[in-house]
């Protein structure tokens, strides 16, 4: 989740967000994240100011407190949009179902300033003048701005209007990085960031999420049954959810 980790003496500190306090679904998480050394707290966006989380996990499932607004909210946010932020999905009970490791997010329309400013923090941009790389861009609309400023850095761009075309596309040929809206005309990205994760090409790959300016409260819902398809009613162990974070660390 971010490249700072625990050393003696400073026990850095995540924030839990999405979950309504004094009902107890944040207890299992926060024993996991505690395992792992981190001190963690329910809170809100507002708090976002006199102090900073290391990073935030988010709960995005259906029984969130609207963590998809929570997140627009945070990536809209000039103030608060570099914090990283771990999508995960909880069930009823607490039960850590799913772990989303995007990369990261951006809201559309792409500011192109600051978009070039986190791909070079990333260290994304520092052999695409030098090798041959292809960023994969994946919308129903092309995103031709986020489009001409990738190649404008040295990637050349390869675009997919579907979630099966994307998979086929990253078949044909390693991508170094790539962007999806978060809807797609076939699949949520977060599908489509599940099914790169089950192939050695692509399951290290950067993955971004586009965000739209705004979501409707049924594409809030829509998108919180979609997590709930992919997770299956699975729980994942402290030793698996342990592993994602660490691979995010």
């Amino acid at each position: 989740m971010s490249s700072v980790t625990p050393q003696s003496g400073q026990v850095p500190e995540l924030w839990i967000m999405g979950v309504a306090p004094d009902q107890g679904r944040d207890e299992i998480i926060r024993d996991y994240l505690a395992a792992a050394g981190y001190r963690s707290r329910l809170a809100d966006v507002a708090q976002i100011g006199s102090e900073r989380p290391l990073g935030i996990v988010l709960d995005i499932s259906p029984h969130s407190l609207d963590g998809w607004g929570l997140l627009l909210q945070i990536k809209s946010d000039p103030t608060c949009r570099n914090i990283p932020v771990l999508p995960v999905f909880l069930s009823e009970k607490g039960k850590v179902g799913g772990v989303f490791p995007v990369a990261g997010f951006f809201t559309l329309p792409v500011d192109e300033h600051y978009l070039s400013e986190r791909l070079a923090v990333y260290g994304l941009t520092e052999e695409a003048e030098t090798w041959d790389l292809q960023a994969l861009v994946v919308s129903r609309s092309g995103e031709e701005k986020l489009s001409k400023l990738l190649e404008s850095v040295g990637f050349e761009v390869v675009k997919g209007y579907t979630g099966k075309e994307a998979l086929a596309l990253v078949s044909l040929h390693p991508k170094y990085l790539s962007f999806s809206n978060l809807m797609l005309p076939d699949m949520s990205a977060f599908e489509l960031l599940e099914k790169f994760r089950l192939f050695p090409y692509s399951h290290n790959m950067p993955f971004f999420v586009l965000l739209k300016d705004e979501l409707k409260e049924g594409e809030k819902k829509a998108m919180s049954r979609e997590m709930a398809h992919l997770v299956s009613k699975k729980q994942l162990s402290q030793e698996e959810f342990l592993k994602y974070l660490r691979n995010r660390a």
